[in-house]
């Protein structure tokens, strides 16, 4: 194989982080390259499936909490992690290192930046998470999810690049088929939360849906994620209601599913976000709450904006405010049909391509 033509990848912590990762090797391997996988020791148990030729697993950590010696514990990991990728990459010779964000991708971006090798830095948020603001400096080059970013200073916005956010061959998959527009027939609703969102889906869409009149759920037939201490409560209401539905703690089809369903009621991840747009899916998003950087906020705002979504934000995701915004759509499925072109008028379906040039330009760019 030829010189240069081996890329390192840098993800874990959790699938959004993996799947942009994955969708971005697919593309690579496509244009003959190489590639490797680098995560976190915890990651690196789910990584089997992943199509690298090799997985190399390092110390990460994230420094956040109130206590100091957590805080302390965790820099020492990352510094470990950072002395254990920097020999690694030595080792193997990447052309490029390419993070996907998160704090289990500091070690190898910044391990092979003291190595002296390029890299790559994808931010998938409408805002820029701590890592990846962490490691923005030494980035050669900052790849963006969305057109604007916040949290970036001018320096930093000269190195980026918009290329939008690479997902799955699934997601393409489901994105060929198209917007079924429901209207006065049969209203499919898809709802799922992801691992830190699930349980307020159970508690907030079945009383939603018990608010509806008797004609409007008559129009419903839902699929839903619900953790399994959650299933029997949902699907009970559900049945209470004679309301057709498929309750479920892991849907292994979700984009099958996102294609399918004529409204989706879910979480705003930069991966969804995507999934969404790129599939053409209406949506009701609850940005997660809590997070310092207010990214899940930004990307809801950035669908809602673009007349695909609309935006729910947690403190006021109640049965009754949700049960107004469904009566409004059933009762305009038109309206539907126009949020799904929207939604899907901002997906970047090629955006793994557009990164795997950007990554191989940047690795053979001279320094």
């Amino acid at each position: 194989m030829q010189a240069g033509k081996l890329v390192m990848l840098a993800a874990g912590g959790t699938g959004g982080h993996l799947f942009p990762a994955e969708a971005l090797s697919h593309a690579l391997h496509a244009k003959g390259m190489r590639v490797v996988l680098m995560t976190d020791t915890r990651a690196a148990e789910f990584a089997g499936d992943f199509p690298a030729e090799a997985v190399h697993a390092v110390p990460a950590a994230t420094p956040s909490g109130r206590s100091p010696l957590r805080k302390a514990m965790a820099l020492l990991d990352i510094a470990r992690g950072t002395l254990a990728a920097r020999r690694i990459v030595r080792q193997v010779k990447p052309a490029i290192v390419v993070g996907f964000g998160g704090y289990p991708t500091v070690p190898p971006v910044l391990g092979a930046s003291l190595a002296g090798v390029k890299t790559l830095i994808h931010e998938q948020n409408a805002v820029i998470g701590r890592a990846n603001r962490f490691l923005a400096g030494r980035a050669d080059v900052i790849a963006t999810g969305f057109a604007t970013v916040g949290g970036l200073n001018a320096a930093l916005e000269a190195k980026c690049r918009h290329v939008g956010n690479p997902v799955r061959p699934a997601v393409i998959e489901a994105a060929g088929r198209d917007y079924d527009p429901p209207g006065e027939g049969r209203i499919r609703l898809l709802v799922f939360g992801g691992s830190q969102g699930a349980r307020i889906m159970a508690d907030i869409v079945p009383p939603a849906i018990q608010l509806l009149s008797e004609a409007e759920r008559a129009r419903l037939a839902i699929v839903q994620q619900a953790r399994p201490e959650d299933d029997e409560r949902v699907r009970g209401i559900y049945e209470k209601l004679g309301i057709r539905a498929t309750v479920s703690p892991f849907f292994k089809d979700l984009p099958a599913q996102m294609a399918a369903a004529h409204l989706v009621i879910a979480r705003s991840g930069a991966s969804t976000v995507a999934e969404l747009t790129v599939i053409g899916r209406p949506a009701i998003l609850v940005p997660l709450p809590g997070s310092l950087d207010q990214d899940q906020a930004a990307n809801a705002a950035f669908l809602e904006g673009a007349g695909g979504a609309i935006r729910i934000l947690q403190p006021e995701f109640t049965p009754r405010h949700l049960a107004g915004e469904l009566s409004k759509l059933i009762a305009q499925p038109a309206h539907l049909t126009t949020m799904a072109a929207n939604a899907k008028s901002a997906g970047i379906p090629d955006a793994a391509d557009r990164l795997a040039d950007l990554v191989i330009a940047t690795a053979q760019s001279s320094n």
